[in-house]
């Protein structure tokens, strides 16, 4: 009996330390959270602007080149997360500009990070909903777009939240110059599927296409660049998806 009330005891004590530990990891990450989103603030190249400014008029909307203090080109990665594309591309492109945008500021937190430390003065982020986008740029002030593995949103009744959707294309069309193009890169199949089938019946141009870009020939910034989350994809065996086209 004795016995078996030591065992029980040292199975409630194993128990309560396994608890212990999840809840010490649980508070230092919403510790560190707080940090990433204190220091945000202090990024000189991110901008988190308000519901009313968005509203009133976006300060750097039309003015981009004060920011970046030249007029080159302006590249815009959507739903970049932790920033690789954005950072990547930067560095592989002295001589244009690229701004990541995200609502998530721990993931954006990141990119802003290590553009800062490498010292990339052709790179900014902004923390906001892409449904803004129209209060963030102006007409005909982007080159080109860049959604890498977007949330599908697979749900029929979520269509129009798809970054990809006739809605965000439209948004898109009003800040995009005439020759501008919109890249996607996807490990989701009915999300690709479902562009393709909107690039045809909204009778843009398709200009590249592959279903599975480590297997077909395609530009080194899609090919070498990979996201945080492409390369759990690959781990798994997935194929990755690449799609550009104009509108």
């Amino acid at each position: 009996m004795t016995d078996l009330k030591d065992k029980h005891n040292e199975e409630i004590g194993h128990y309560g330390q396994t608890l212990i530990r999840i809840l010490f990891r649980f508070i230092n990450m919403a510790k560190k959270k707080l940090e990433r989103f204190s220091e945000l603030y202090t990024f000189k190249n991110v901008f988190q602007p308000s519901y009313k400014e968005l509203s009133d008029g976006f300060m750097l909307k039309s003015k981009l080149n004060t920011f970046f203090k030249n007029k080159n080109p302006v590249i815009l990665e959507l739903g970049c997360g932790k920033g690789e594309y954005t950072v990547s591309l930067a560095e592989n492109n002295p001589d244009t500009n690229f701004i990541g945008i995200d609502f998530k500021g721990t993931r954006l937190w990141r990119g802003a990070k290590t553009s800062i430390e490498k010292k990339l003065k052709n790179v900014a982020f902004i923390r906001t909903k892409i449904d803004f986008i129209e209060n963030i740029f102006d007409k005909n002030e982007i080159k080109e777009i860049w959604i890498t593995f977007p949330d599908p949103y697979p749900k029929k009744s979520d269509v129009k939240k798809r970054l990809t959707s006739p809605e965000f294309l439209n948004k898109y069309k009003n800040i995009l110059e005439k020759d501008g193009t919109i890249h996607l890169k996807t490990d989701n199949t009915r999300l690709f599927d479902y562009t393709l089938k909107i690039i045809k019946t909204g009778k843009h141009n398709l200009l590249e296409y592959t279903r599975d870009i480590y297997n077909s020939d395609t530009s080194d910034q899609v090919a070498n660049i990979q996201t945080f989350y492409e390369k759990i994809f690959l781990k798994q065996g997935l194929p990755i998806y690449y799609l550009k086209f104009m509108l």
